[in-house]
């Protein structure tokens, strides 16, 4: 059982410049409806693209303790089954790290990279302990518990004070969630590689975007990847926390059209 996505333009004919696929990587703990500004534009625009949801969210299936390196086995599949033989990534923090994941597995399946409000480096000890005390809270508490915890750190203060319809959306992106599906994504954020090494060995094109008022993530992060990425470039996003594609779309979106742009017209 392949994974669940939502996807538009799959049927275009796969001429020498749609053999390349783009694919949304959503953040812990939503799923693939947090990438509806990004589906929307690049389907008017007549760009393949496919958001999937990640294992036991959104009809995906469920597998317990999977890793990193598994959904990217599973992504590989999905883009292949699809007719495409490349695939610019596209990966908001989560995201971020299948990303990098699929790019140490399928360097050849990888035409571009986008990584968003991510980091490169694995989880401290202190970090891997705080994870193990959410999924306690969790089995105690239910999904709530990750509403309660992570949608007052997912947008900046400029988004709170604004768009406060924007934190309703993710409350309720999480609730749709299981519990299971929740703590099987934080082992499995728990357990990811370190990508540090891999920054110097990425060779395809790369965008770095991050949101200026991120706390989960903040831009020297952001930074660190782009400097450890030859050739990569930075865009910092004003008045954006971790989720700059809801924040600020019509910016994250023209980003990423100008990063779309500039790649080869033969993948």
């Amino acid at each position: 059982m392949r994974l669940s996505f939502v996807g538009y333009s799959l049927d275009s004919p796969l001429e020498s410049r749609h053999r390349s696929v783009v694919v949304l990587l959503h953040a812990f703990p939503l799923s693939a409806a947090m990438w509806q500004p990004q589906l929307d534009a690049l389907h008017r625009a007549g760009v393949p693209v496919i958001a999937p949801n990640v294992f036991g969210v959104g009809g995906s299936p469920e597998k317990p303790t999977w890793s990193m390196s598994d959904y990217a086995d599973a992504l590989y599949d999905l883009i292949s089954s699809l007719g495409f033989t490349q695939a610019t990534l596209v990966g908001v923090s989560m995201g971020g790290y299948q990303a990098f994941a699929f790019y140490r597995q399928y360097p050849h399946a990888t035409r571009s990279l986008v990584l968003s409000d991510t980091r490169a480096e694995a989880d401290t000890d202190t970090a891997r302990q705080s994870r193990m005390e959410f999924i306690a809270a969790i089995e105690k508490n239910g999904v709530e518990e990750a509403v309660t915890r992570m949608v007052p750190k997912l947008f900046g203060e400029t988004t709170k004070q604004t768009k406060p319809q924007l934190t309703e959306l993710a409350s309720t992106i999480i609730r749709g969630n299981t519990a299971t599906a929740v703590i099987d994504q934080l082992k499995a954020l728990a357990g990811r590689a370190d990508s540090v090494e891999l920054l110097g060995r990425i060779s395809v094109p790369t965008l770095v975007v991050v949101g200026e008022e991120d706390v989960l993530t903040p831009p020297d992060l952001a930074r660190a990847i782009h400097h450890g990425i030859q050739a990569s470039k930075l865009v910092v996003l004003p008045n954006a926390g971790h989720l700059p594609n809801l924040e600020t779309p019509e910016a994250f979106n023209e980003a990423l059209r100008l990063h779309l742009e500039t790649l080869p017209t033969h993948a």
